[in-house]
């Protein structure tokens, strides 16, 4: 369907979003079209359990399926064989130490089915911004000074919305997830969202949650407190050996 038969949304970055179970069934979770990727306006969107994803040449497109799916971050999936490989892995994972080196490497990841990145020039420098607020944050694995994979989203009060990872090893991406995951259950943060599902998210625990269900529990999480600007000394440098506990 065109974006122009969309609502659309008008120039005040504080105009408020259509609710989100107007949204289309095809494509799934298409909402509304327009406005931009000021931080206002991104931050009322993932409060309301709505994301941007759109290519170049497009206008902003604004999403919210059903189902949505997520990962609890104290079930997170990790296999035997990753569990063995973790135990006498020397990696460490980090935050915030190289958020504009994650997000360009997520934009670089060749991704089956698509051409060329929904994470455009014009989305790295939205997320930058929010980074630099105190509002977005990566979370990197590290193999000495080297870095070996990533992920970055956007925290809002005890909600984490993971936007993308990528690998430049094995595993990297996984290790950057399973660290994201305890170290945010470790503060209390139940979920992580995950946006859309695919096989790879589900082999790694991710689950489909009703859209109603999703948002009523983004409704809550956004309202605690949280941790706003730098993470990189509240995390702290996690060993990866740490995350061979199988999932609870």
């Amino acid at each position: 369907m065109s974006p122009l038969r969309l609502p659309w949304l008008d120039d005040r970055p504080d105009a408020p979003f259509p609710d989100p179970s107007t949204a289309l069934r095809e494509p799934d979770g298409l909402l509304a079209a327009g406005g931009d990727l000021q931080p206002l306006r991104l931050l009322a969107a993932y409060r309301a359990g709505i994301f941007p994803w759109f290519s170049d040449g497009e206008p902003p497109l604004w999403w919210s399926p059903d189902p949505r799916v997520v990962f609890r971050t104290d079930r997170v999936a990790t296999s035997r064989r990753f569990r063995r490989s973790l135990r006498t892995s020397m990696w460490t994972v980090r935050a915030d130490t190289a958020f504009e080196t994650v997000i360009a490497h997520c934009a670089a990841v060749r991704r089956r089915g698509q051409h060329g990145t929904w994470i455009t020039g014009e989305m790295q420098d939205a997320y930058v911004r929010l980074h630099r607020l105190g509002h977005a944050h990566s979370v990197e694995a590290w193999d000495g000074e080297r870095l070996v994979g990533g992920i970055y989203g956007v925290a809002i009060g005890r909600a984490f919305f993971g936007e993308s990872m990528f690998s430049l090893v094995p595993d990297g991406s996984k290790v950057a997830l399973a660290g994201l995951a305890t170290r945010l259950h470790d503060w209390g943060w139940p979920l992580i969202d995950a946006q859309v599902g695919n096989p790879h998210l589900l082999s790694l625990g991710a689950e489909a949650w009703p859209r109603g269900e999703f948002l009523a529990a983004v409704s809550r999480l956004v309202d605690q407190p949280g941790l706003e600007g730098s993470w990189t000394s509240a995390f702290g440098s996690l060993p990866a050996s740490a995350l061979a506990r199988p999932p609870a």
